[in-house]
């Protein structure tokens, strides 16, 4: 284990924190975080505030990675409707994955109950951004409520996500034909 702040030390705890939330949840000790990461706990604290901060940064560093899975790209030029459906068809594509068990956004915020933990911050404002990319998709292909098919919406993910996570649900055949009925009764192009 190392004593001293290296270079690679803020990813590998990032990295540490991420594995270990997303199995073991966010009640995961700060020693098992710094011997995944290989960091000492004065190195943690030197690089973050709290085991909190060190959450919060670990959920913010993987949100470009879910937008890139779940969002079509920018250039995309499929309507809106298709565009939706894309992020639900790869959300299927995901929970198929061994070792899947939900979105670690929502996991986070359930876990800790908080509204201000940092953690729970950063989780609220990345799933604001899912929110505000269906909400924004809605606007463009007409959605007679844009506001409350994106809610709708999130509740079908978040659902979706959770029951996968748990093995409840089958993973595939009930999400796509349940969002195609909110995008049918919103009017959606």
């Amino acid at each position: 284990m190392t004593t001293e702040t290296t270079p690679g030390s803020r990813e590998r705890l990032l990295e540490a924190a991420a594995a270990l939330t997303y199995r073991e949840g966010v009640s995961v000790g700060v020693d098992a975080l710094c011997r995944a990461a290989g960091v000492s706990k004065r190195s943690l604290y030197k690089l973050f505030e709290s085991k909190g901060e060190l959450l919060a940064a670990s959920l913010e560093e993987h949100a470009s990675a879910q937008v890139t899975a779940l969002f079509p790209e920018a250039d995309d030029t499929r309507p809106p409707r298709e565009r939706i459906l894309r992020v639900f068809e790869q959300t299927e594509a995901q929970a198929s994955d061994h070792g899947f068990q939900g979105c670690r956004y929502l996991a986070v915020q359930i876990e800790l109950k908080d509204p201000n933990h940092p953690a729970s911050r950063a989780a609220h404002r990345i799933k604001e951004n899912l929110t505000a990319f269906f909400r924004t998709e809605a606007e463009r292909g007409g959605a007679n409520d844009p506001d409350l098919l994106a809610r709708q919406l999130m509740l079908v993910f978040d659902g979706a996500g959770a029951r996968a996570g748990i093995d409840a649900d089958t993973r595939g055949g009930l999400v796509i034909p349940t969002v195609t009925t909110l995008l049918d009764a919103a009017n959606m192009r």
